[in-house]
């Protein structure tokens, strides 16, 4: 390929074969609206969308502006688009009397940080790969929320060892819990065993998937900012040790001069943000960069996504273009000029100062 990969998301619209679609990245950068609209343009060229939402603050509803509960829903204006809001925590309101054994095997495993998570998560999945849509979209949580649901097959396999110990250990310890709390044996701990092993097998299954790069993509979603790029840097180095597809970034919240602009703060900020852009440019050469223009409302409703969705499929401007000459010569020729200004300066405060002494 010449030159740059296309600044759009148009290559995964045409990866027919993708299965699963991640979208993340630092919180507050519109990922929500990014994996919205990325549903929606996959919905016009697939058979039938999914999109998931795992973050609790749960903005999918407001995206949309319909109520989406963790049954998949069909959104309102389309006939193959569906939605689905997943608590990451295992819900736990029934009472400890109701709960009985169920309790005291929340409490074992509760000792396992993140395995209420991927016990969740698991039977989601389960219940995910029971449906027929062709592409899965995950509006993920924040960053470390994200890396956590693909270390689940590790972390299961850490919480059934521990298991395993805790059942050599201590015999039939599980078996008289059971018993003092007047439960059959159902509620024992092979019944447990049995549900956690189940649980890993479908998530080392859909890991396998994960992995392969026709079948899942990840898209870093961020905004032209020191720490969003520090955090996208770091979640793509933890995504490539995960083996896990990255080749879009959508950077976000992007000031562009489309007209005379007089504010002295809009001008030092779309400075900075050039700054960082040029970064993200230099150091993610051969990913599609997705630029967004910042708007001056929400992007709320699903008119609004879709008018929205127009800029995930043209460039809105070139912003840097590395094979360049004239580009880079246009910058060469500038920092000689701020250079130039800048050794004036210094000379007159140098005589400035020679003429105080």
């Amino acid at each position: 390929m010449d030159g740059m990969p296309e600044g759009t998301v148009n290559n995964i619209l045409k990866q027919e074969t993708l299965k699963w679609v991640f979208v993340g990245g630092k919180g507050g950068v519109g990922k929500t609206t990014c994996s919205s609209i990325l549903s929606i343009l996959l919905s016009q060229v697939r058979q039938s969308v999914l999109i998931i939402s795992t973050d609790p603050a749960h903005n999918l509803s407001d995206a949309f502006q319909q109520r989406f509960t963790k049954i998949p829903t069909l959104v309102y204006g389309f006939n193959n688009l569906y939605a689905m809001e997943v608590d990451p925590k295992v819900e736990n309101d029934e009472p400890l009397e109701a709960e009985g054994m169920e309790s005291f095997i929340s409490d074992l495993t509760n000792a396992i940080p993140g395995i209420d998570e991927a016990m969740s998560f698991a039977e989601m999945l389960k219940l995910v790969q029971t449906m027929d849509y062709s592409v899965i979209v995950f509006d993920t949580a924040p960053t470390g929320h994200t890396l956590r649901l693909l270390q689940f097959p590790s972390t299961l396999e850490k919480g059934l060892s521990k298991m395993m110990a805790l059942k050599n250990r201590f015999g039939g310890l599980l078996t008289q819990a059971t018993r003092l709390f007047g439960l059959g044996d159902e509620f024992n701990e092979d019944a447990l065993l049995g549900k956690l092993e189940g649980m890993k097998d479908v998530i080392e299954q859909v890991n396998q998937q994960f992995k392969d790069p026709d079948l899942t993509t990840f898209v870093c979603v961020c905004i032209p900012e020191f720490l969003s790029l520090y955090e996208t840097e770091r979640l793509v180095q933890e995504l490539t040790k995960f083996e896990i597809d990255a080749h879009n970034i959508i950077i976000n919240q992007v000031l562009y001069e489309d007209e005379a602009i007089e504010s002295k703060l809009i001008k030092a900020r779309m400075k900075m943000q050039q700054k960082y852009l040029d970064q993200f440019y230099t150091l993610y050469d051969d990913f599609h960069i997705t630029s967004l223009p910042l708007l001056p409302e929400e992007v709320c409703g699903v008119d609004a996504l879709k008018q929205f969705s127009a800029k995930f499929l043209k460039p809105h401007k070139a912003i840097f273009s590395q094979g360049s000459v004239d580009e880079a010569e246009k910058r060469v020729a500038l920092i000689r000029v701020q250079l130039e200004c800048a050794i004036s300066e210094l000379d007159k405060l140098k005589k400035g100062k020679q003429k105080a002494r």
